[in-house]
């Protein structure tokens, strides 16, 4: 039921990649300037097209925050951590290409398509 409730608030086929590792509540309650910070890590899968059990994890790139439709009047931001994938002989690294973050923003594709569809800006919105 947990899963199916995450389902409905965040990107499409998000937690099929990713899991939710923490939620914040961040902010001052007496100004109400609340904000929700959901963290999320990839789950150990590589999904490339090269074999697989060629591959290791080797940890986590730097994290990224983008921002996503609000919740109840609260700004949402999601905090995705990638694995970083190496291949076993000849070191070379790769890492999992997923699109929900909009190219040249810190928005989801979901709410930067929104604004676009509003006729707003989304690189206005960017922190």
């Amino acid at each position: 039921m947990e899963r199916e409730l995450l389902e409905e608030f965040l990107p499409d086929c998000l937690l099929d990649y990713f899991e939710v590792v923490a939620l914040k509540k961040l902010g001052n309650i007496s100004s109400k300037q609340m904000e929700f910070e959901i963290h999320l890590d990839e789950k150990n899968i590589f999904h490339n097209e090269n074999n697989q059990l060629d591959y290791e994890s080797k940890g986590f790139l730097p994290s990224r925050r983008a921002q996503d439709f609000p919740i109840r009047g609260k700004a949402v931001y999601l905090v995705i951590r990638r694995r970083r994938w190496r291949h076993k002989l000849t070191k070379k690294e790769l890492s999992n290409d997923y699109s929900f973050i909009s190219k040249g923003s810190n928005l989801t594709e979901d709410i930067s398509a929104f604004l676009k569809a509003t006729g707003r800006d989304p690189r206005r919105y960017d922190k």
